[in-house]
């Protein structure tokens, strides 16, 4: 293994998951907007999924109405 690619795919993994949760969040905050939650609750689920991201999305999910 080379030098580069030995810092370069921990920084690629770091990226996918910041990415990934950047979507997750994107997305329980369009959901909670479309079930008819105020704007003041969709941005409140929005920060929670952002900075608790496994946590802040099952919460999520577990409370929402279908």
């Amino acid at each position: 293994m080379t030098d580069l690619s030995f810092f370069l795919i921990p920084i690629l993994v770091i990226l996918f998951i910041f990415l990934l949760n950047i979507i997750t969040s994107i997305w329980a905050y369009r959901d909670a907007l479309r079930n008819g939650n105020s704007k003041e609750y969709s941005l409140l689920v929005l920060i929670a999924t952002l900075f608790f991201p496994i946590l802040g999305l099952i919460v999520y999910l577990v409370i929402r109405r279908d």
